[in-house]
């Protein structure tokens, strides 16, 4: 016999909404049973459609118009167990309640591990049962629903965020890591998940002091941190974190989110730079105008005392030649001053990197060797065009590399230099050392205007170089230790 659709009839009197309930049983006897139970009082806002095919059964479920189905476990050659399976691969959430003999508990147990949101055994279903089964599953669904949707929202914010999330459990072992994150880090989040967390910090003290702070306040808010991504690049951040507990008041997991402030930090640097320059400048004019006034009267004074005196007295001549070469070294010293803070006029074309650091180093080569130091090269094969004035570039690289030369001890330094591509936004040059290296004091001063570790130099060689860098619209860094030697990083952008 065809199917047909049935509908009970809704009192007037109850304002429930309908249910939209499909049955997908191949006896009609079943059927015809299963109609009597929904139409009964309680059951009257239920309404059953029927079907009996496997095909017809599953066409039903793509249209999506049911809000429960009831699914008999045999289904002629198909099984109600393989409709539930196709059902949720099409995207269907609607509740199934299976429907099977007395002699399938263990088929119950594996609809319900399917998904199934109930299993009724046939022989032993009422109309209260049958009623109440229905509305639980699809009070379930509407519960399982909401959870899903607002699962889904804060799935959404945690992967969309532009700040980097991540969420650790109590022994601080990555579990959630957002893309931000794993952009920021350079990682992929299998490698993070191995990871200790203290391996991305610069200074693993700084993460100790995280989990003490956090340990006995069970938060931290806006600490200042540097982590080092995979690609060895600084990153400033600020970090907050908070600890969540369960009802008993014990830490179960930690949840962080990281700030990048790296251009923030830099542009306060760029500030504080061109504040120095600028200052620098003032001062650089105003001892200029100063003493170059009666610096040209000395000229003046020279000139016509030369011509007064005797010219075959070698005393006099010497004492003469002494006062002009200081003179001249005097004004010297001055220009080299007004240049040092100076905004440099740049002539950028693209240039390989690489290049313009052979030829660097091929100006201190003679130095190394005379000094029976190693020299230790790393270029590298990816494309290291950057916009650049090889001739300026040239002069702030050269500055480096003659102070890593007079650090280091003869026949016994090693200078290294590389190139490194940062992705597709800058490239950069690194020199390292094994010299002496620097105080951390010392480092925070390397580049102010003159500030010198040398005797009887001026201090405006690194101010000059970073001058030219700053002008190219990169930026330095270094990294130093006591006894062990000093690293710069030149980042160009590209």
């Amino acid at each position: 016999m065809t199917p047909f659709p049935y509908q009970t009839t809704q009192p007037d009197s109850a304002p429930e909404k309908t249910i939209r309930v499909l049955l997908v049983e191949d006896d009609e006897d079943d059927f015809v049973l299963t109609k009597t139970l929904v139409s009964t009082r309680d059951n009257a806002n239920i309404q059953l459609d029927w079907v009996s095919e496997f095909d017809d059964a599953l066409e039903r479920v793509c249209d999506d118009q049911y809000d429960v189905y009831l699914v008999d476990y045999r289904l002629g050659e198909r099984t109600g167990i393989e409709l539930i399976q196709e059902a949720f691969k099409v995207g269907c959430l609607a509740p199934m309640i299976l429907l099977t003999g007395q002699d399938d508990l263990e088929v119950d147990y594996s609809a319900l591990k399917l998904g199934a949101a109930d299993y009724l055994v046939k022989g032993r279903i009422d109309a209260q049962l049958l009623g109440r089964s229905i509305r639980y599953a699809l009070r379930q669904s509407e519960i399982m629903g909401e959870v899903a949707e607002k699962e889904n929202k804060y799935r959404s914010l945690f992967e969309r965020s532009i700040d980097a999330i991540f969420v650790t459990d109590r022994h601080f072992d990555f579990q959630e890591i957002n893309p931000s994150f794993r952009n920021l880090t350079g990682y992929g989040i299998d490698e993070l998940r191995q990871m200790d967390i203290r391996q991305l910090f610069e200074n693993p003290a700084v993460y100790d002091q995280i989990r003490d702070r956090i340990a006995e306040s069970e938060q931290v808010k806006d600490m200042e941190i540097v982590l080092v991504s995979k690609d060895r690049k600084k990153i400033d951040c600020l970090l907050s974190a908070v600890a969540i507990t369960d009802k008993s008041g014990a830490i179960t997991w930690y949840q962080a989110i990281v700030r990048d402030v790296t251009q923030q930090k830099k542009a306060q640097r760029d500030i504080l730079i061109a504040e120095k320059l600028s200052m620098t400048g003032k001062i650089a004019r105003s001892i200029a105008h100063e003493v170059r006034n009666p610096l040209t009267n000395l000229h003046l004074a020279l000139e016509q005392l030369k011509e007064d005196l005797p010219d075959d007295d070698p005393g006099l001549t010497l004492y003469l030649s002494i006062i002009r070469r200081n003179a001249e070294r005097i004004g010297q010293l001055i220009t080299e001053m007004l240049n040092s803070s100076k905004p440099r006029e740049l002539e950028l074309q693209p240039n390989d990197l690489n290049d313009a650091v052979r030829e660097t180093l091929f100006l201190v080569n003679d130095r190394l060797q005379l000094k029976g130091m190693k020299l230790v090269t790393d270029f590298s094969s990816d494309d290291c065009a950057v916009p650049l004035d090889k001739e300026q570039f040239k002069t702030a690289l050269l500055n480096i590399l003659i102070n890593a030369v007079e650090a280091m001890e003869d026949e016994k330094g090693v200078l290294t230099v590389r190139t490194q591509p940062l992705q597709d936004r800058a490239v950069m040059v690194v020199v390292e050392d094994n010299g002496t290296g620097i105080s951390e004091e010392n480092r925070q001063r390397l580049f102010d205007p003159f500030f010198t570790g040398k005797q009887g130099g001026m201090g405006l060689g690194l101010t000059t170089t970073q001058n030219i860098i700053n002008s190219h619209r990169g930026s330095i860094e270094v990294e130093s230790q006591v006894g062990a030697g000093t690293t710069f990083r030149l980042l160009f952008p590209k």
